[in-house]
């Protein structure tokens, strides 16, 4: 889940809370300077592993709380204990943990912790989940990663620091699990009952690096759309942004992104008995951007063919020597909603190929100088490759994890133009193949129409922590969730106010939810989940 834009989002969405009393604190919420030291306060200097927390202190109900100074937060949902701890594991090392505690009578005994996303760099991400899981009740942790970045897509700070890209790659969410756990202990008197790890884009790799790596760490983990193939996807990232942006008659406008949606949307939409909008398997879709390629020249209502060639590219994904499938494409139906292909694949200033550049530049080949004109995907994937054992999380031997009792659940937009969803696919059947028993602990929900971790044309919204607390705690293993489309997703996913558009439910993987042919097609309670072919 990428910054871009996030930032301003954030701060409209504080100041329109505010207007709305959310953000207002309430009297006496929180202390006068002069007040003895509380329980919060008097964890300030307590001695952690690797580290001890540098400062503490009260929160009120409605108090903003943002990352650094100067930039955008939020109102708290809940009153609770902010500590911020520093931990050095090496001299190279200075990772920022948060751990978030709320009042006692509040706590529900569990600690989760938040996946960060892209680089790192700061705890704004890590917030938007600790915001939601702190007004249920959760003791909850997050980190920066191991350094400060101006922007998600930030690397520099990797030139040279082979300590620092281990605490990116794993060991600051592994030793921020530990300092949370001790930070827990101290305030409640008490351990945590429980820990659990939620995260989506770098988030999921993370999530995925815990059960892999440490599965001691957590007992159940949330992964959304995981950039778990970290060396290979940054790699599939630079092939995408060279077979669109090498030569300039490849590039794709972004008024022509409406022509391709439109062409997918009216060849695939109604495939699955309903015209919303939504494709939602895109992989039965078979779109080929070849019926809009203009007769001759240009024009604003067709694609040239180098455009039809580079939209082909997207859609198949990088391919390696020999034409073999590299990594997977993006799929039709949403190329012109925000935050997709411009954001991601197209635009001036497409992620793909920024992330994509940083990589090898700063943590690849250590040279501020790399271009991506030079890139070579067979030689540069190979000296990627080094860092896979520090970064890649796309090991499906989880037997550990799972040997203790271990819960994961795995989601994925179809509509995610960042992380192919295939990809997930993909990893969740090498984790069956990998371990026969695998089924009854591990669940994947593709959700049709979602971009990347959030947002789309279809419903996105859904409590993926809910789910898996009550799996956890001894309920059955889920077979769907429901999903909500809200006017403002953001709102929605964050709490705040905003009006329900249409619920639909986000089925276990293979199955799909299909409308029973009563009742509206916008409400989740006239579906049904039913296997890949079946019309109802």
């Amino acid at each position: 889940m990428s910054r871009i834009g996030l930032a301003g989002a954030l701060g409209a969405l504080a100041g329109v809370a505010l207007a709305a009393g959310f953000g207002a604190v309430p009297a006496g919420a929180l202390p006068p300077a002069d007040a003895p030291a509380s329980a919060c306060t008097a964890l300030v200097g307590l001695a952690l592993a690797d580290g001890k927390v540098v400062a503490a202190e009260d929160v009120g109900k409605g108090g903003m709380v943002s990352t650094q100074q100067g930039q955008p937060g939020l109102p708290s949902q809940a009153a609770f204990c902010r500590v911020h701890a520093v931990l050095t594991p090496t001299p190279a090392s200075s990772i920022k943990v948060e751990v978030w505690l709320p009042a006692t009578t509040a706590w529900n005994g569990t600690m989760l912790g938040a996946g960060n996303g892209g680089y790192g760099g700061s705890l704004l991400l890590p917030q938007l989940t600790m915001q939601g899981a702190l007004a249920k009740g959760y003791a909850t942790v997050g980190t920066d990663m191991g350094h400060l970045g101006t922007a998600d897509t930030d690397a520099k700070w990797a030139l040279n620091q082979p300590e620092r890209i281990t605490d990116f790659g794993h060991r600051a969410n592994h030793l921020a699990a530990s300092a949370g756990r001790a930070v827990i202990a101290a305030y409640y008197g008490n351990k945590p009952k429980a820990a659990y790890f939620q995260g989506c884009s770098d988030g999921g790799r993370e999530a995925l690096m815990e059960a892999q790596r440490y599965p001691d760490d957590y007992d159940a983990i949330i992964a959304g759309a995981p950039a778990n193939a970290w060396t290979r996807l940054m790699t599939a990232f630079m092939a995408d942004d060279r077979a669109v942006f090498a030569r300039s008659e490849t590039v794709i406008p972004n008024d022509k992104l409406k022509l391709l949606q439109d062409a997918a949307i009216a060849q695939c939409d109604g495939k699955d008995g309903i015209k919303d909008g939504v494709i939602d398997d895109p992989r039965a879709c078979r779109f080929d951007p070849v019926v809009l390629q203009c007769k001759a020249g240009d024009g604003p209502s067709c694609l040239t063919a180098t455009q039809v060639g580079a939209a082909r590219a997207l859609y198949r994904g990088a391919v390696g020597p020999g034409g073999k499938s590299f990594f997977p494409g993006y799929m039709p139906g949403a190329e012109a909603v925000s935050g997709t292909w411009d954001t991601w694949l197209t635009g001036p200033k497409a992620q793909h190929g920024i992330f994509a550049t940083e990589f090898f530049r700063y943590m690849v080949y250590s040279n501020a100088d790399w271009q991506p004109s030079a890139f070579s995907l067979a030689r540069d994937y190979a000296a990627a490759r080094r860092l896979a054992p520090i970064l890649d999380s796309d090991n499906p031997d989880i037997s550990a994890f799972l040997k203790r009792g271990g819960k994961l659940i795995l989601y994925h937009g179809w509509n995610d133009a960042a992380i192919a969803p295939e990809n997930t696919i993909a990893y969740y059947q090498s984790v069956l193949k990998r371990q026969a028993d695998a089924a009854g602990s591990v669940r994947l929900f593709m959700v049709p129409g979602m971009s990347h971790c959030l947002a789309g044309p279809g419903p996105n919204v859904f409590d993926a922590l809910g789910t898996l607390d009550q799996w956890r705690q001894g309920g059955a293993a889920p077979e769907s969730m429901i999903a909500t489309k809200y006017d403002n997703d953001l709102f929605g996913y964050l709490g705040f106010p905003s009006k329900p558009v249409r619920t639909r439910p986000l089925c276990a993987y293979p199955k799909v939810a299909r409308w029973n042919g009563k009742g509206s097609s916008d409400d989740a309670i006239n579906f049904t989940c039913v296997a890949p072919g079946t019309q109802k």
